[in-house]
Formats: structure tokens, sequence, C-alpha cells
């Protein structure tokens, strides 16, 4: 089911809650969170019945393996086993529905076989909700979870819908003592204003910011091999935007249902398009996986402790994998290994000493995050290398026909003027929208901070219900969100 689907809003969340917080005022607590769970498992199951089972099957597997490490004296062979049982459990499942067919298509490429490649449905999700539990098996491993959760605990932990499917990635120790506060299942007006406020604002990200670009980003990405420079450089930045307001509106309205059940999920994005380095750049960008890859990849890899060049080769195995993590693809393991280069390199140019301009790191981040997303895009790395060279100018360089009245001399440059076919018809107003676009999300204030000017008054009230009807009126054509896919 999709938060931005009509169902949702005037179906599901409005039921859940009223039920939830109904059972609660009966003091029925345990009856409660029952049904917090199956209206997870609900939500879920509304896209593709068939996948809960897996759902539960993964659940209750590592459920089994988390109590037995919970329990037995850590570092003994028995407990090794178990860990590695626990992670080849989870592993096996993502490794076929996920990667099953990356595998055996790279090996039939490779080898110059043909080996049939199974048809399999990637079900929603199973990223995150495998390398959460793997995570709480590895903190179960080194004796940092000894809560010995029940089922029903652990089974909402995995399963809570507003994180469930994309989102902020969460630990075991962070989510299940909030549902083990008893204040947090007392009704809250403020809240709920707050959590709806946020609902609204992430909404509005995705169905009017977002969804109205993906047209403009598809027709360059389609026609990778006939683009010209700007063609190219305004589906990339299209694209940038597109991304950053799908999957930062998404967890927006994550974090504002979390907090309507009182529960408190953390920011996953902190204005990422302002960052002045790569590494800045990862401090800002889904949060909640890089602190993921930082705690169980680049840490347990050496992090920094065994000189540079183990730290630089650390910062390469960790991106690549987390490129890998993304998708099952080439143009995704790409992506992964262009940004463990930069953050090699801004940690070596870090350790020169040397400062330039804000201005320029901004422009040389922002440019290097651009560049990088046409991997992250592109359906297959012929498509990525194409684009590519259409934004170096390593094609042709060619301007609208209409520039030509207004830089002729760049003729005698080997520049040429023609109808850019993959552009916008208006493509004048379509240049104009992502430069305001692009200049918001440089200068305006971010989610979180809007929110802390957020006071219940008629201006807000009258404010937010204008957007409100805007999204609706919208959802006409709704779509998915970008990061469903992982």
């Amino acid at each position: 089911m999709l938060f931005n689907s009509y169902e949702f809003i005037f179906g599901f969340l409005p039921l859940t809650v009223i039920i939830f917080f109904g059972l609660v005022r009966f003091r029925l607590l345990k009856l409660a969170t029952y049904w917090l769970t199956i209206s997870s498992l609900i939500f879920y199951g509304y896209w593709n019945p068939a996948y809960v089972p897996l759902l539960i099957t993964s659940i209750i597997g590592n459920f089994f393996f988390g109590s037995y490490l919970s329990t037995a004296k850590p570092g003994t062979r028995s407990s090794q086993v178990m860990l590695w049982l626990g992670i080849t459990f989870n592993l096996a499942i993502l490794g076929y529905y996920k990667y099953a067919g990356f595998l055996i298509d790279s090996f039939n490429h490779v080898f110059q076989t043909t080996f049939p490649i199974p048809e399999i449905i990637l079900p929603l999700g199973i990223s995150f909700y495998s390398f959460t539990q793997i995570a709480y098996l590895v903190d179960a491993y080194h004796s940092s979870s000894r809560n010995n959760y029940d089922l029903l605990t652990y089974t909402l932990f995995v399963v809570f819908f507003p994180q469930l499917i994309a989102g902020p990635i969460l630990r075991h120790d962070e989510l299940i003592p909030e549902f083990k506060k008893l204040k947090n299942f007392i009704f809250s007006n403020r809240n709920i204003a707050y959590g709806l406020t946020l609902f609204i604002l992430g909404l509005a990200k995705k169905v009017l910011l977002a969804d109205p670009l993906s047209p403009w980003v598809a027709e360059v990405f389609t026609h990778a091999n006939e683009v010209t420079l700007v063609e190219a450089w305004f589906g990339a930045i299209a694209y940038t935007l597109q991304l950053y307001f799908d999957f930062s509106g998404y967890s927006d309205m994550a974090i504002g249902l979390g907090l309507i059940f009182n529960i408190h999920l953390p920011i996953n994005f902190n204005s990422p398009y302002k960052a002045t380095s790569i590494i800045d750049f990862w401090h800002r960008w889904h949060i909640t996986l890089s602190n993921f890859l930082r705690d169980y990849l680049y840490i347990p890899l050496g992090g920094n402790r065994k000189g540079s060049l183990r730290r630089y080769l650390n910062l390469m195995i960790t991106m690549l994998l987390g490129g890998l993590w993304h998708g099952a693809g080439w143009t995704y393991i790409l992506w992964g290994s262009l940004h463990g280069c930069f953050l090699a390199i801004n940690h070596g140019w870090r350790k020169l000493g040397c400062q330039m301009p804000n201005a320029i790191a901004w422009l040389m981040t922002f440019m290097a995050v651009v560049f990088s997303w046409v991997f992250f895009r592109s359906s297959n790395w012929v498509d990525a290398v194409a684009i590519s060279k259409a934004m170096l100018g390593l094609s042709s360089i060619t301007l609208p026909a209409g520039m030509k009245a207004i830089v002729p001399w760049l003729s005698q440059w080997r520049v040429e003027f023609a109808e850019l076919s993959h552009l916008p018809s208006n493509y004048q107003q379509a240049f104009a929208q992502l430069a305001v676009l692009l200049g918001g999300v440089m200068v305006l204030p971010n989610t979180q901070q809007i929110m802390q000017r957020f006071q219940p008054s008629w201006q807000w009230a009258i404010a937010l219900s204008s957007v409100t009807v805007l999204c609706l009126i919208s959802l006409n054509r709704v779509s998915e969100f970008l990061y469903f896919q992982f």
C-alpha cells in the first residue's frame, strides 16, 4: 500500500489509529500491540499477499537465532556458529530473491553460457528488513542485546508499517524500547498535530515536487544514446531533484506516521545538497543507512585504525557493498565505487590540510553527486556511459535552436544549434522550474527546520489545508516511491 494513495489516507490510516487508541482507552495494551502488528502485515500484504509468509519466515528465523545468541556466552564456538547460520539465513533469502538473476546473467555474459534466468519478483522492502535483522543478530552476538524480546514485540519492530518498506533503517535498541514505554500508548494531541503536519509536508514533496519531474527524467534516460550535452545535464539534474524530493518526502511521511503513534523515528535527510564535501554529503543523505554501513561494515573492516591505505580500501569496500545493497546491477556497483573513490579522495584532501572556498567546494560536491546519480538511474552501464559522455561534451555540443540568436558566436567553436527533442516542449519554463527547485534545496530550510517553527494556529491550518487539497487533487496520478525497488 502506498502512503500517497486514497485507500491509505482515507481507509487504512484512520482505521488503524482509531482502533489502536480505542483499545488503549480500555487499557487493552497487549491487544493494541497485536492490532498494530496485524495492521502492519496487512499494509505489507496489500501489495502482494504471497510475500507475507516470506516476511514472517524471516522474522521467526531471526527471532530464533537472536534468542539463542542473547542467552549464549559471547565468543563461544556455538554462538559463532549460530551467528553465521543466522547471517547465512538472511543472505540466502536476499540472494535468491534479489541477486540470483543478476549473478546468473553476469555468469552467462562472462562464460558465454545460457543458463536460464529465473523471473523472480523482488519482495518489497526485502533489503531493509533483512539488514535490520542482520544488525540485530550481530548486536545479540556481541551481547549488546540482553533484552530477551518476546516474539510479538520483535515482530512489530520489523513490520511497523511507517518504516517497513523504505526505512528509516532502525536498530532494535532504538525502536523496541519505544514500543515498551507506557506513555507512548497515551493519545497525544500534540504528536498527532506534528505527525500529520510532517506527513502532509512529505506528501507535498512527493506529489507536487518529485512526481512532475518523472516524465522529464524518463525521456532523457530512455534515449541515452541520443541526448546532447544540454539534454543530458537537464535529465541528470532533474533526477537529482526527483530522487531527493521522492525519498526525503517518504522519510518525512514515515517519521510523521511514527509520531502519530508516539514513536520517534530518526531523521534520514538533512539538506544533503547543501553539502560542501562528499563526507558532508553522506552525513546528510540517507543518514540511517550511512550509520548502518559505518557500524556494521566500515568499523568491523578496521575503519581508520590500520593506516591510511587500509582506510581507503575499507571505504571502497563499504561503498561498493552499499551500492550492491541498493540493487542487483553493475550500475549500482559503479555508483558505489564512485562514491568510495570520492570519499577516499576527500579524506586524502583533508589529510593534506588544504582548504578551498565554500562556493567551489559546494559546486564540486554537487557536480560529483549529480554525475554519480547517472549511474544510479541508468538501466545499464552502456546507457550510463552514453549519458556521462554527453554530459562531458564528448559526443557533441548542441544547444537549443532558440539560443542561436543569443550566442551566435559559439558556432565558430563547433557548437551546433538544433531542436532538442528530448527536452520538454516549453524548455525555457522547464529550466526555470529546475532552477527554482535547485535554489530551494540550497537555501530554504528543510522539513525539520520548518517543524521547529510549527505552531498550531489559523495561519498554519490554512496553509496546510491548501497544500493538502493540492496533494489530494494530484493523487489521480499516483506513483510508487523510487526507493521501493530496493
